[in-house]
């Protein structure tokens, strides 16, 4: 078989990983952007125009124009007297991360197009990398979709938008982390993983954790339930007892559930310990085949709760939140190996 047609497993295992690190800095960016109310600063998605900023400083009277019609500007940023430099800077967020998604959208796509034409996609995989082809460019019209809900209704984006836009990025990340995974085995030999039942248990707790870490980030709860109570107790306590008060059960209880500002994240504090009992279980179970899985798997969900509890001590500094966001990819990664390695085990 000419070498040109033939597949290439390894080759697009290392592409995958290298798309992979690029998602994981795109949250690390989209972090940045949250913490620093930079998502609604750039008012209109110019797919090939916005690829530049602003050259001239008419073009930037121009944004900051627009920018002045928002909520967030004539409720919040315009009484506190942003002036043009300070929108400079949250623009310059905003532009970086869309800028990343472009260049993660062309990272994959050109390379695809290109071992597609060249056959050296192994039989079975072309959906497979189309679906995550789908993601991404569902992950760009999720942002969007968010990014809009703060230009028009309200001083910030809905905290179920940026929800999904996250976990929406976090999903692609985890399916190219599999899917890599996976070539790297077939290119040694060996079986395609299953996904087992302590994967699938272990992989459904953390996205349970990740969602309603997302909703406490959107609704600024993080902020919110502890206003004055960041102090030494402000951890594992919440307004000085373990159950704070405030939690409004009138609307209903999914509304409390999904949106009261206390019992949120009071449920992403504490939920937080029963995905740590399934990620051990997870991690003992790989130990034999990967150690170093185990490991990794370990020193994650403890970074991230030692990470988690610093940053509700410090009032959400923008350093520990952003380490908090990115360690939480990096927990899935982990756990997204550690799944894969028991589904080998399964598979053989």
């Amino acid at each position: 078989m000419d070498s040109a047609l033939r597949p290439a497993p390894l080759a697009l295992a290392r592409w995958l990983f290298v798309v992979a690190a690029m998602v994981l800095g795109i949250v690390v960016v989209g972090g940045i952007t949250r913490l620093t109310e930079s998502g609604v600063s750039i008012t209109e998605w110019n797919v090939v125009s916005g690829t530049l900023p602003p050259l001239t400083e008419a073009a930037w009277a121009a944004e900051f124009a627009k920018y002045r019609q928002t909520p967030q500007y004539i409720l919040v940023n315009g009484p506190a007297g942003i002036t043009l430099a300070t929108y400079k800077f949250i623009f310059f967020w905003e532009w970086v991360h869309r800028l990343l998604a472009r260049t993660i959208g062309v990272v994959f796509a050109l390379p695809l197009v290109w071992f597609w034409m060249r056959g050296r996609i192994p039989e079975g995989y072309k959906p497979r990398l189309l679906a995550l082809l789908a993601l991404g460019a569902l992950q760009g019209a999720v942002g969007w979709w968010m990014v809009k809900s703060g230009i028009v209704h309200d001083i910030k984006v809905s905290h179920f938008r940026l929800a999904a836009h996250l976990l929406v990025a976090l999903t692609t990340l985890s399916g190219l982390v599999w899917t890599a995974l996976d070539l790297r085995a077939l290119h040694r030999g060996s079986p395609r993983a299953r996904l087992t039942g302590l994967a699938a248990l272990a992989l459904g707790v953390l996205g349970v954790q990740l969602l309603w870490g997302a909703l406490t980030a959107g609704l600024r709860a993080g902020v919110t339930a502890g206003a004055g109570w960041f102090n030494w107790d402000a951890w594992p306590l919440m307004q000085g007892a373990f159950v704070p008060a405030g939690i409004d059960w009138a609307r209903g209880a999914r509304h409390a559930l999904l949106s009261d500002p206390f019992l949120v994240p009071f449920i992403h504090r504490w939920w937080a310990w029963g995905v740590v009992a399934v990620l051990v279980v997870l991690a003992r179970k790989v130990r034999r085949t990967r150690r170093a899985a185990s490991v990794a798997i370990h020193a994650a969900f403890g970074t991230q709760i030692l990470l988690g509890i610093a940053t509700v001590w410090s009032g959400v500094a923008i350093w520990l939140g952003v380490l908090h966001q990115l360690t939480g990819a990096l927990l899935l990664v982990a756990t997204t190996w550690g799944a894969h390695i028991a589904g080998r085990r399964s598979a053989a």
